[in-house]
Order: structure tokens, then sequence, then C-alpha cells
């Protein structure tokens, strides 16, 4: 279902950025790549109930999405709140090959597979994804092939550590299939590097563009982050006009999450080294209107895009979707994820599988699927789950058709949720038109803030210790 409103409603001279805003509003709140959020999972949910789930959309033969967890990186930044393992043996990747080989057939056997499952959407994320040497990457593929059948068409992409990727890396990559590459850059200022303990240089970061471009990738995607340590409004303005020299397809730009107890390797920044509230709103500003100059269009949370791009695309026809990579183009399809930590969505469940090599290999060896908790959605956490989707993707959401979809009276189901939604309006984050609920552009950086509203998870518990804030 799309409940996006007309374009035209909008004005689009109207600024995105709003200091005062930003500030009131700037709590800590999930980021939505689920609902409900990951931290609602549990332990309660077994391998048998992911088996149930597996068996029920199987039946359906429906294109299907994969995401790979690997691990492995050679060296630590400070800033990463990633599940990852620091080595640089090869040994102990080989051996994760071989039990994600494992996982895969055991899961396509559950499905009761005839044949080879279709996939429009793949991912290897991490972790260092290239850390795998070229036998290794020949070898996962070769066993996703045994039981997937990649599409045309699809949207098949692979995270890239710029330091550590030759030419030969990237034409393998785009030889194995992959299409789009997301590259971690970060800031370019060197003290900042060394004060998150990745140094990455301009030239290198160019040249894998420059191979991207040579070896016919479809989209190219940069991350940075605001909000690290020694950055300045000044030093940061540098690596966005950097990349934007570049010309990338793409990009996104996050908030630091100084999570330090949670995450041990944030320990190691000092939180004197942090930019005060005030430089990193200014940079975020700064980076917005730079952005805006250079073409980009604001997709959400902190994703941009070229106009041309499928996501800008996929967000004026009403068809962009969320996910645990974030913004996708492709449709809400089910997601199999294979590896320590990853997270998969099928039918109505999530699964997570166990954290660590040790739980991986055991669960396989003994037979079972290496599940640790999961979620099973009830009838509301579906409902709610599509309205935060429609909020967080289209800014906008036709109450009348929603209610018609679901069978419910709109006013009285949400009933809470709308008298706590009129703070909201009178800030001016949204506003009512024709029954829809829209989200303007000066509430788009704070639509989290809205579909917040929406989250009875987070109502009923109030526990927003473990969220980063909303900017």
């Amino acid at each position: 279902m799309s409940s996006a409103v007309d374009k035209k409603e909008v004005d689009e001279k109207e600024v995105l950025f709003h200091p005062e805003l930003l500030q009131k509003f700037d709590i800590n709140g999930p980021r939505y790549t689920s609902y409900p959020s990951a931290d609602r999972f549990h332990s309660d949910f077994s391998e048998q109930d992911y088996v149930g789930a597996l068996q029920r959309v199987a039946k359906l033969k429906e294109p299907m999405s994969l995401y790979f967890h690997l691990p492995f990186c050679p060296n630590i930044c400070y800033y990463c709140g990633c599940n990852k393992i620091i080595t640089k043996d090869h040994g102990r990747s080989a051996k994760y090959i071989k039990y994600l080989a494992k996982e895969m057939a055991m899961v396509t056997k559950v499905m009761g597979a005839q044949g080879r499952i279709p996939v429009t959407q793949l991912h290897w994320g991490g972790g260092t994804p290239t850390f795998l040497s070229h036998e290794e990457m020949r070898e996962l593929m070769h066993h996703t092939n045994e039981h997937f059948e990649l599409l045309p068409g699809g949207e098949y992409s692979i995270e890239i550590d710029p330091r550590r990727v030759s030419e030969q890396d990237i034409a393998l990559l785009a030889e194995l299939g992959f299409n789009r590459i997301s590259l971690g850059v970060q800031d370019f200022n060197l003290a900042v590097q060394e004060a998150v303990h990745r140094i990455q240089t301009i030239e290198e970061t160019q040249a894998v563009i420059d191979w991207s471009r040579k070896y016919g990738f479809k989209s190219r995607s940069v991350d940075l982050i605001y909000g690290l340590p020694k950055q300045t409004p000044a030093t940061f303005k540098e690596t966005v006009d950097a990349v934007l020299m570049m010309n990338p397809d793409r990009l996104s730009v996050y908030n630091y999450a100084h999570l330090p107890h949670i995450f041990k390797p944030q320990r190691r920044i000092a939180e004197a080294d942090l930019p005060p509230a005030a430089d990193k709103l200014d940079i975020l500003s700064n980076t917005i209107t730079r952005l805006g100059e250079a073409g980009y269009v604001f997709i959400g949370m902190d994703h941009f895009a070229k106009p041309d791009d499928e996501l800008a695309i996929a967000q004026q026809e009403g068809k962009l979707h969320r996910n645990f990579q974030g913004y996708s183009t492709q449709a809400e399809c089910d997601l199999l994820a294979f590896g320590i930590s990853s997270i998969g969505k099928v039918d109505d469940c999530y699964s997570q599988n166990v954290r660590t090599l040790d739980e991986y290999y055991a669960a396989l060896d003994a037979g079972h699927l290496p599940v640790l908790r999961g979620l099973q959605l009830d009838q509301d956490d579906l409902l709610r789950r599509e309205l935060i989707g429609e909020l967080m993707c289209q800014f906008a959401l036709n109450t009348k058709v929603f209610a018609s979809d679901h069978q419910i009276d709109f006013q009285d189901y949400f009933k809470t949720e709308l008298e706590e939604l009129k703070d909201l309006e009178q800030a001016g984050l949204l506003e009512w038109r024709n029954g829809d609920i829209v989200v303007p552009i000066k509430g788009r950086l704070l639509a989290r803030r809205v579909a917040m509203t929406f989250d009875r998870h987070l109502r009923e518990s109030q526990a927003r210790g473990t969220y980063s804030k909303v900017l």
C-alpha cells in the first residue's frame, strides 16, 4: 500500500533544517529499520518458530532478499558499533564460509526448496566483507548460487573499506554479480581519523570510485559520520566537498552515537574531543545546505540521493521501503539473514542469530539453525509496522485508505496517539491535509520522532537509554 500524498502539495522551497525544532525534539529513539525494534526481540522465540515462518513463506514462492554478515576486520575503528572480529587470520574466515554454506543448506532444506529460490536483493555487510580472499569470495558466491537465483535487475550490494581493496578486488566483485557498492569514509580530516583509529586518504577512496565505474557498477554510496572527535564545521565541510567531487549516487550522513557503555571500543574516544551540540548542529546544517546545492534529494533519516537515483524515484512513486540495511528500492520482500548476529525478517517474524563464532559453529554442527532470539508479530505489530514505514519513507499517511485496508476506526484505534500528536502538530512536525497525516519538509529530519508516537512497545517501556539520538 502506498499512501503518499500529492507531491505538488508540498512547498519545495520550504527549509529542511530548523535548529530550534532539532534542539527541542532531539531525544533518544529507534531508527526503525524494523518495527518492533530489535531490543524487543526475546529468547522465547525458538528455532521452531523460525522454521515455521520459513515454511509459511516458502509456499508463496516470492523473490527474497539475502543478507550475509561477514564480521572480520584487520583493525578496529573506535567509533564502530558493529559485531566484528578483529583478526588477520584467514583461516578463521575460510572456516566461516564453510559454515555459511551449511546454514544456507539447512535453511533451504527447511523451506522444501525445489530448485533455486529467486532473489532480488543481496547484501554483504560486516565487519569488512572485502577481508575475504578472492577464493573465499568465489566460494561464498558459489554456495549462494547453489541455493538461490539472483534475478536480473536486482540490487546486489557490498560494503567496501577503500583502504583494503585493489582494482582486482573490484573487478572480481563485478564478475560475481555485485552492482552496487557502499564506501565507508566517515571523515577525511587526519586529526579526526587519528582520533578514531582509521587513516584513509582521498586518493585511495577516489580510486575505488573510479574502478567501480570502470567495471560497470550501477551505483556508488558514501557513508559519512558527523559528531566524531576533533570534528569542526570547517573540517567537515572540507570532507563533504571532497566527497562531492567524487560524484557518488547516494550519501549517508550518520550521527555518531557515543554509547561507550554498550560498545567497548568507544571507550578509547575522549568525550572531551567530541564536538559540542552547537557545532554538531552547524555541521548538519552546512551539510544539508551543501548537498542541496549539489542537487541531492533528502530521502529520509540520514540518506541523500541524486534525483535520478532509484531511491529518489521509488520515493516519488510511493514504493520506498526500509529494512535492516536502511532505505531500499526493493518491494517489502522477506529477508533471509546468514552468519553471526544477523537479523532476518520472514513472514510475521524477526529472527536473530547467535553472536559468537563458537555458538554459531556449535549450533550448526548439532544440526540446529543458530537462532538466538526473535519476535513473532501480532496483528497490532503488523499494522503499526506498515504505518511507521509509510511515515518514514513517504512522510505521509492516508488515514482513510489505511483504516479501510486494516478494517479499523482510525480515530478510535489511535485515540491515545492522536492526542499526543497535537504537540508535534503545534510545533510544525506534522500537518493534517484532507485526512492525511503529512510530515512537512520542516519536520522531515524528525520524522523518526513522529513515528515514535505510534510505537506501542516504546510507550509501554519508555526505555530509551539504548537508542541513539534522533539527530
